[in-house]
């Protein structure tokens, strides 16, 4: 057997010194062990509360961002509904500037044409239509206070012609009731302007028919053409002569008969007449 006697045993003091330095590297590794999971630690929480303040952060930008997007539409709408009403208040403007400019042209010319007239006249506007013949009698806006009388003629100018309307069948005290050539009841003394053969002309009761020239002289048909002109005779007593009635659109004839019929077609547009002048006396 060995003898342990050679070693040496350590004293007390050593002991205690290296109890010492292994208490002190134990305290630093736990130290560090635990500064590095507090570190760990507070990363985690500084990630996880970073993620949750950017989803909050964006979801509220969302949000502002989506009721500033809804006052901005609400203020482009309200906008745009302003440009919408001015551009509709312009066009009805432009509208109406266009309709006075039209309305004092139309006016202008029978303007001019009144001081052409050699008869004593008195100017008068279509109001309306009989309401118990609604498409013949014609209702002006003179009437007896104004001069208008029964049986005076009435004429208009239109498209630079001047052109017979009929005559006067009934005076009111401020409106007056006028008959059209086109009305079966009409009969005017008339006769070619050219030729200067004579007939009697007749409404055949609507402004879009041609009046019908009967009684002409059938020796007349070589001195007759489509498009002639026919006037007032002025016999009778209600008519002046010269007045233009129309143009001659059709020759009718038999051969059994002596006399012929022509088809007139108006000067006057009835559809568009606005404004008349009952004439009365001629002024000498």
């Amino acid at each position: 057997m060995r003898n342990n006697r050679g070693k040496k045993k350590p004293t007390f003091n050593e002991g205690i010194i290296i109890f010492a330095i292994l208490m002190l590297v134990s305290a630093l590794s736990l130290f560090f062990s635990i500064r590095s999971s507090s570190s760990e630690f507070r990363n985690f929480g500084l990630s996880l509360f970073s993620g949750l303040r950017l989803g909050i952060h964006r979801a509220s930008s969302a949000v502002t961002g989506t009721i500033l997007s809804i006052q901005e539409l609400s203020r482009l709408q309200r906008e745009y509904n302003d440009l919408i009403g001015r551009i509709t208040l312009y066009e009805q403007l432009e509208r109406s500037a266009a309709e006075i400019r039209q309305e004092n042209y139309r006016l202008r010319e029978q303007l001019g044409f009144s001081d052409t007239l050699r008869y004593r006249h008195i100017p008068a506007e279509l109001i309306g239509r009989d309401p118990d013949n609604l498409f013949s009698s014609l209702v002006i806006n003179r009437g007896s206070l104004a001069g208008v009388a029964v049986d005076m003629p009435v004429i208009a100018y239109q498209n630079g012609v001047q052109s017979l309307v009929g005559k006067v069948i009934k005076a009111g005290a401020f409106e007056s009731l006028v008959m059209p050539l086109y009305d079966t009841s009409s009969f005017v003394s008339s006769r070619l302007a050219e030729s200067r053969y004579e007939g009697i002309t007749e409404g055949r009761g609507g402004p879009d028919s041609p009046l019908l020239m009967r009684f002409i002289q059938r020796r007349a048909i070589d001195e007759i053409s489509i498009g002639d002109v026919v006037v007032s005779s002025g016999l009778g007593g209600i008519y002046p002569p010269g007045i233009n009635i129309g143009r001659v659109s059709r020759i009718r004839y038999q051969d059994n008969e002596i006399s012929m019929e022509l088809e007139i077609e108006l000067f006057l547009d009835f559809s568009r007449l606005e404004y008349m002048f009952v004439i009365g006396e001629r002024d000498d």
